[in-house]
């Protein structure tokens, strides 16, 4: 079984209020290119389909003309989308029976049937080829928070009531795998160990899970979540990462999987498919320079170039006045867009003696010698005297009024 593996496609973010829509699009064109050249059994998409979670009609188009596209350009490909912690379970599944006419299955949530048992069957979809020739399975897990995973036996404590579940997928598709065909099992989470280089594991609700959760009996774990690409020890669960960065912090290759899998408990073999970024994220220059100098290298980029631009610049104390408007007057006619500075503030050797300070000795300093020293130790240099004087002023209103 043949598949492809991507996730965290984020359709409908904006940058720095800049539409990312076009270079969206055009990765969509690649994913597109890579189904004709390769003809796989599926295309899985392990959730943050959209970036919120009420896209906009513009996305949602980028997203519907994307599998009917896909599904045209192979229509025996069954094509599995998953949702993840960005996304609307609901708002993704709306037209889920719809989809199913042009092979695609969305899976946004964990449903009941009518007679409120778990529907354990959505979770998993036979992948066929044209033929109608059974080729493997895919489990398809959305995002779902620990502690809220279904009781399938009231007997099982609330803590492992995720690892029953997921094991309990696996062991269905174990039963009925007569063929000893591959198994994939698809999750939106973030697993103990992976690395979450450039991206904030405090954003979206990050929560860490054990591998060991994640059951026996996968061939390939086809993971999302996390976006910097990468297998995890034992070679059965990859992240594919996003294909687009979605912050500057993620300054390295982005790229879709191309997963084949001969049979069940056979290794996985991954080849990773590069994406052309139309419209890369470049901090620049590499390392911190004055602002002049800064801006020089804001002007000197072609026209015609496209790029988001975050400026490195190297400061004293306090970023200077009117410095957005310099930059943004300097992109005007040009393809490139500015996005904001990247500071960094210059050390300066004092020559002056820290001073060791208690609690005892600090109550002894007056409000300004406490505000001087403070100002000593974050900017490296001596307050200036007009500052002081306002602060003078301050404490001497705040004095009067507590003595009226």
């Amino acid at each position: 079984m043949k598949i492809l593996h991507t996730s965290d496609l984020h359709l409908g973010q904006q940058l720095f209020e800049y539409d990312r829509s076009e270079e969206q699009q055009d990765f969509l064109r690649q994913l597109c290119h890579w189904v004709a050249a390769e003809q796989p059994d599926a295309l899985i998409v392990s959730g943050d389909v959209f970036h919120y979670c009420s896209p906009s009609a513009a996305a949602q188009r980028l997203y519907t003309d994307a599998l009917v596209e896909f599904h045209e350009t192979c229509p025996s490909m069954q094509i599995i989308i998953t949702a993840g912690n960005h996304d609307s379970s609901s708002k993704l599944e709306i037209n889920r029976n719809l989809w199913k006419y042009a092979g695609v299955t969305v899976v946004g949530s964990i449903r009941r049937d009518e007679a409120g048992q778990v529907d354990l069957e959505r979770h998993i979809v036979e992948v066929k080829n044209g033929c109608g020739e059974l080729k493997g399975y895919v489990i398809a897990l959305p995002h779902v928070y620990p502690q809220n995973f279904p009781a399938l036996d009231e007997e099982v404590p609330r803590e492992e009531r995720q690892s029953h579940f997921i094991q309990t997928l696996l062991n269905r598709v174990k039963e009925r795998n007569q063929g000893n065909l591959p198994v994939v099992l698809m999750a939106h989470l973030a697993l103990m160990g992976s690395d979450i280089t450039g991206q904030d594991d405090g954003r979206g609700g990050m929560e860490y899970t054990d591998i060991r959760l994640m059951g026996e009996g996968y061939d390939y774990l086809a993971l999302g979540h996390i976006h910097f690409p990468q297998t995890l020890p034992g070679g059965r669960a990859r992240y594919c990462g996003s294909p687009l960065p979605v912050s500057f912090d993620e300054s390295y290759g982005h790229s879709v999987s191309l997963v084949e899998l001969a049979a069940h408990g056979a290794m996985p073999e991954v080849r990773t498919l590069p994406v052309r970024n139309a419209w890369p994220l470049k901090v620049l220059p590499l390392q911190a320079v004055p602002l002049e100098e800064a801006l020089e290298v804001l002007q000197a980029i072609p026209d015609e170039e496209k790029m988001y631009v975050q400026l490195h610049v190297r400061i004293q104390d306090v970023p200077p006045a009117y410095c957005m408007e310099r930059a943004y007057e300097l992109t005007r006619g040009k393809q490139c867009r500015f996005c904001r500075y990247k500071w960094e503030r210059e050390v300066v050797e004092t020559q002056k003696e820290i001073t060791e300070l208690d609690v005892d000795r600090l109550q002894t300093f007056s409000p300004l010698q406490v505000a001087a020293i403070y100002y000593q130790d974050k900017f490296q240099r001596d307050i200036a005297p007009e500052m002081l004087d306002m602060l003078e002023e301050a404490v001497k209103r705040v004095r009067s009024q507590e003595e009226e």
